[in-house]
């Protein structure tokens, strides 16, 4: 095989050349300062990209396949999916159990009602966001009073309406069933018994990390829009490997919705827990149940257990991912897709918010990359 050509921003792989040379177009038109993208069949080790850089201050660090990113939202499929599946495996909780069965301080409030399964696939009704920091005036122990005075913008009639307040509940749910705290529910049940204690986890403290936001502009942002000036003073301050998101740093960067970091090839093993042929956690019964169609109802959006379903209407997965297939994506620049069929695991991660927030649309990206790995060809 021809050594793949040499380039200025970083690694070319062999396996697929193009993948670096799109990667290297998303840099040059601005969308992120780097990424590390890995791809492949589950059960096989994955082909690995690293382009660009991975953080530009205080000085430029280049990507490498041992980078760890923030995650963003791919903790809900990756973190809290795994732990519910094995907490209803040993009979902890039911898709039925209602959220203050587990969590009594939410009897006689809405979100009491909400079930699990609809807490998991977005159906509970729970508005998308919150400034949980800031409707408890930055104290987390007043976490559940926010959730019980929380304004419903929908009943929770089957519509999906994404929402990381029901994660956030899911993931304290977990560590109340349990007995632990999420990270450590993680680490002991998932990452350490898949060998990646040292490639995935919260509040990372080793290894090389991407940078982040150097200000909290998206946050800023959203209470602006929302007329909350005032509330600015509660968002959480930024730090290294501390997660992007206000309400996972209020919650000390350990929660359902937002707070794991780790690299490419994690993310890669990780999803592969959900394909029959290579999971070494879960049986096909539970790998079915996360990762099936749950909102057959829902004409736009299709949701399993913590994942997307390729179906849903204006996703990232492109066009020659089958329906089927399952995936999701992270606020800070971060997708994994897979395809149950083939086995097939694309995995893309960058930090598009560094230095400072980009507001722009990946999803073109992403849709492109998936495409590519599908059916390889020219960018």
């Amino acid at each position: 095989m021809d050594k793949p050509p040499e380039s200025p921003f970083g690694r070319r792989s062999a396996e697929n050349p193009d993948v670096a040379l799109l990667i290297e177009r998303g840099i040059a038109a601005g969308l992120f300062p780097g990424a590390v993208a890995a791809w492949g069949r589950a059960g096989r080790a994955p082909a690995v990209a690293a382009v660009g850089a991975s953080r530009l201050r205080p000085r430029r660090v280049a990507a490498i396949p041992e980078t760890w990113y923030d995650l963003a939202s791919l903790t809900k499929p990756l973190v809290v999916a795994p732990l519910f599946l094995m907490a209803m495996r040993e009979g902890r909780v039911k898709l039925e159990t209602r959220a203050d069965t587990l969590i009594p301080e939410l009897n006689g409030t809405a979100v009491g009602n909400a079930t699990m399964q609809s807490l998991l696939t977005h159906t509970s009704g729970l508005p998308a966001w919150q400034p949980l920091y800031a409707e408890t005036r930055g104290d987390p122990s007043r976490l559940f009073d926010a959730f019980a005075n929380i304004s419903w913008s929908t009943p929770g009639d089957g519509r999906v309406v994404y929402s990381c307040l029901g994660y956030i509940l899911l993931g304290k749910i977990l560590e109340r069933v349990f007995g632990s705290t999420l990270d450590r529910l993680f680490t002991e049940r998932v990452s350490r018994p898949l060998g990646l204690e040292n490639e995935s986890g919260f509040r990372p403290q080793t290894g090389p990390v991407a940078g982040g936001s150097i200000a909290p502009d998206a946050e800023i942002e959203l209470l602006r829009q929302m007329s909350r000036d005032d509330d600015i003073r509660f968002i959480p301050p930024l730090d290294e490997g501390l997660p992007d998101d206000g309400n996972a740093r209020f919650l000390g960067g350990v929660a359902g919705n937002a707070g794991l970091f780790g690299t490419a090839r994690a993310v890669f093993v990780l999803t592969s827990q959900f394909i029959e042929e290579a999971s070494q956690l879960f049986s096909s019964e539970e790998i079915l149940m996360a990762t099936r169609d749950l909102t057959p109802e829902s004409p736009e959006q299709g949701r399993g257990l913590g994942w997307q379903l390729a179906r849903s209407y204006g996703c990232s997965a492109g066009r020659t991912l089958p329906p089927s297939a399952f995936g999701h994506t992270g606020f800070t620049g971060t997708s994994v897709w897979a395809d149950p069929a083939s086995g097939l695991i694309a995995v893309f991660l960058s930090n598009r918010h560094h230095p400072g927030h980009r507001g722009v649309d990946l999803h073109p990206f992403r849709r492109r990359y998936n495409d590519l790995i599908v059916s390889p060809g020219p960018v």
